[in-house]
């Protein structure tokens, strides 16, 4: 394995982070070889699961031993952004052994994002269903959002982008295009779903362009969000159910050739994000740490960065920022996903064609 020693004094091999806090790091390399990963979730035994957006579903076990790929999924389409993408396990997993997978899926008028979930039996996903699809499928490669969060209800919050071309009907609600949805277990729209009556009543907030980052606040179970914004639009939202968040009406970015989107940044009856990033950081996964390994780092929130490839930390009081650091980033990786594992560490993955399973642990 490899390691690398983060300090707030060093340099070289001896990497700058955290100065401001005095926090001391090691960062070890735990597998290699993964197929472009793009979410990885924990089982309470230690071991995690990890999505390849070109490969498949992975076994890791706690010293990094990658299983073969776990069968029983549907086959994703791999064109573009899409793939084998988001997953979540069951909050009682001990007791369900089941797992949730956001996929980009073909079929008529093209492909959407799906979340199917089956129970994990040694190398594969048994009875496996259904429990979302997003309508309409339509032919674009893009922004196929595929984050899964469960909230404290046990209820499932999937992200769902604008699909690229079909920005307009983010703001529309008879369709998935630039959403947030809310569904049971078991696939079925949450009974005080604020769309509950309408064409697409799994709606629970919009406006939004392609959420790659979605999680669970661990005190307030508010669920946060990160949008994958244009150039110089990526933003952090607290959702509320029913809500706007006005892609494409209303923006910080512009197009990345430049050219206006529009010219509003407020408009009434839209939320406004809680932080947006100008350039933009293409961010991508999202999570707060509450673990025992890193006392001063207790409630901040993590989120990856796939143009600077740096783990970016927010220093956070309640829902204030209160201060931003880049970490990880003399690493050099595109950073796709990063979560807390049942040892209170953080773990990162990396897009890479040899993708890698990082470990973020206090120096020994």
């Amino acid at each position: 394995m490899k390691k690398y020693l983060f300090s707030a004094l060093a340099s070289g091999l001896i990497l700058s982070a955290q100065s401001a806090s005095a926090v001391e790091f090691e960062v070890t390399e735990l597998t290699n070889g993964l197929k472009h990963p793009w979410g990885i979730a924990f089982l309470p035994d230690g071991s995690a699961l990890i999505t390849e957006r070109t490969g498949g579903l992975r076994h890791m076990k706690p010293d990094g031993v990658l299983s073969e790929p776990i069968s029983g999924l549907p086959e994703a389409v791999t064109k573009g952004q899409g793939g084998m993408l988001g997953l979540a396990v069951h909050p009682n997993f001990a007791e369900t052994n089941e797992v949730y997978v956001c996929l980009s899926v073909a079929g008529e008028g093209g492909q959407s994002s799906e979340v199917h979930k089956g129970t994990l039996e040694g190398g594969q996903l048994t009875n496996v269903s259904r429990v979302f699809q997003a309508l309409p499928k339509v032919d674009s490669a893009f922004h196929f959002g595929c984050r899964v969060t469960f909230d404290k209800k046990g209820d499932v919050f999937i992200s769902l982008g604008d699909r690229g071309s079909f920005k307009e009907r983010s703001q529309e609600t008879d369709a998935h295009f630039g959403k947030v949805v809310r569904v049971t277990q078991d696939g079925q729209a949450v009974a005080d779903n604020p769309f509950i009556n309408g064409p697409a009543p799994e709606i629970y907030s919009y406006g939004h362009r392609n959420v790659q980052g979605m999680t669970m606040h661990p005190e307030t179970g508010e669920i946060w969000t990160h949008e994958h914004g244009p150039k110089g639009g990526d933003e952090i939202n607290i959702l509320s159910k029913g809500d706007n968040y006005g892609w494409p009406s209303i923006t910080y970015g512009v197009n990345y050739n430049g050219s206006i989107i529009t010219d509003e940044t407020e408009m009434d009856g839209m939320r406004q994000p809680l932080i947006y990033w100008d350039p933009s950081i293409a961010p991508s996964g999202m999570t707060f740490y509450n673990g025992d390994a890193f006392e001063q780092w207790q409630g901040d929130l993590f989120i990856g960065s796939l143009k600077f490839r740096y783990l970016k930390h927010l220093e956070m009081d309640g829902d204030k920022v209160v201060s931003q650091r880049n970490l990880l980033e003399d690493l050099d990786y595109r950073i796709r996903d990063v979560v807390q594992g049942p040892d209170g560490n953080l773990y990162v993955i990396t897009d890479a064609a040899n993708g890698k399973v990082l470990k973020i642990h206090p120096t020994k």
